[in-house]
């Protein structure tokens, strides 16, 4: 049997192909995953809904009380109810159906470069076609000239990323604007990928939900909440369509996990004091790497404003899958910049999910292998 055209164009993921290469003892720095508990509030109260008997199929778009209690969670960024809301499962299944009910065979989507590795697919597997516009080195933000030269009359779509996935770069209000502006200029719709919102360490996050007529924003809990196994997400959009993503979702999963919504909901009052503590750590985290790195010969970056990405570049004449494939042989797992894109070559990606004891064993790694390579 023949797998579809589309399916076959697409490739595995690079952040998988490293795992094959490394021993059972490697350092793991490959992964976005937090190794934080998840809040206690959120464990009982999946357990409880479960217990009740809580296991059956709900509503396609979300129980009611998740939807109202998620739209309050968000009205810091815009004026929200739960008819703004839809609860998915996964942020990276949001983000299929947005691109699944919105673009046409042929429609063109300016995704970012370096950025998140399903945009790209995403896009191929509704039949469209991805046009990758660059970022700006060192903070990482959308190259506004460069996506105004890629802009053509089949582009319905600019994907966005902030706090980004590999970089950890954060849009500033300058780039917040001018994306608006070439989006109501072109009559172009914004997909804002915001599940790294929680986690800015410099700044403030500009959303798009105060701006849902031009714009579908896909949040979630997994990295949130440290519960990625649960795989619990959120679309916001307008009224008006909201019912369109409703179908679509229906057709993708029927409904969303039930006892895990109950899990949510009951750990949401205590979520602010929750994500104080894992900003604190997470920022420890983020300086420790970020030192480590710039202290490597041949290694540099500026620290990442959000998320919990490291995107260094190097100066070696080697591609980053050689460099990240020595890496892995070495015992440390980490991402290639160009399995995020062609603007991402010349770059690692390193997830500081992880606690300081393997951040440091991993820079010791980075460290003696760099050298190694620079000198022979």
């Amino acid at each position: 049997m023949k797998i579809s055209d589309r399916l076959g164009s697409i490739p595995m993921s690079g952040i998988r192909k490293m795992f094959d290469l490394a021993g059972p003892d490697s350092i793991n720095l490959g992964l976005g995953e937090p190794d934080l508990d998840p809040p206690k509030e959120a464990v009982e109260g999946m357990n409880d809904a479960a217990s009740r008997g809580l296991n059956k199929y709900g509503p396609t778009a979300g129980i009611p009380e998740l939807r109202k209690g998620v739209a309050e969670w968000f009205s810091r960024y815009g004026d929200l109810t739960g008819d703004n809301i839809m609860i998915t499962p996964s942020g990276s299944s949001a983000l299929l159906e947005a691109t699944q009910a919105f673009i046409d065979p042929g429609d063109e989507v300016l995704v970012p470069s370096p950025g998140f590795v399903i945009y790209y697919p995403h896009t191929k597997l509704a039949g469209g076609n991805p046009v990758e516009y660059k970022l700006t080195e060192g903070d990482f933000l959308p190259d506004m000239e460069d996506m105004k030269k890629l802009i053509t009359k089949r582009t319905k779509m600019i994907v966005v990323n902030s706090p980004s996935n590999p970089t950890g770069g954060v849009l500033d209000e300058k780039t917040y604007k001018a994306l608006l502006d070439i989006a109501e200029d072109r009559d172009l719709m914004i997909l804002s990928d915001e599940v790294y919102d929680a986690y800015i360490y410099e700044g403030k996050h500009f959303s798009f939900m105060n701006r849902l007529d031009r714009a579908v924003v896909v949040n979630g809990f997994s990295k949130m909440m440290a519960v990625t196994g649960w795989r619990m997400g959120v679309i916001c959009s307008n009224k008006e369509i909201m019912n369109d993503l409703i179908k679509m979702q229906y057709h993708v999963c029927a409904s969303p996990n039930m006892p895990a919504q109950y899990g949510i909901l009951n750990a949401l009052p205590a979520m602010e004091s929750y994500l104080e503590n894992a900003r604190k750590i997470f920022r420890a985290r983020r300086d420790l790497i970020s030192k480590r790195i710039n202290e490597i010969d041949g290694m540099s970056m500026t620290p990442p404003k959000g998320s919990f990405y490291a995107f260094p570049s190097y100066d070696l004449k080697m591609s980053s899958e050689d460099l990240a494939g020595e890496l892995a042989k070495n015992g440390l797992i980490c991402t290639p910049g160009s399995s995020f894109g062609k603007y991402g070559e010349g770059h690692l990606r390193f997830s500081y999910a992880a606690d300081e004891r393997k951040i440091n064993a991993g820079m010791d790694i980075l460290a003696d292998t760099m050298g190694k390579l620079r000198s022979g």
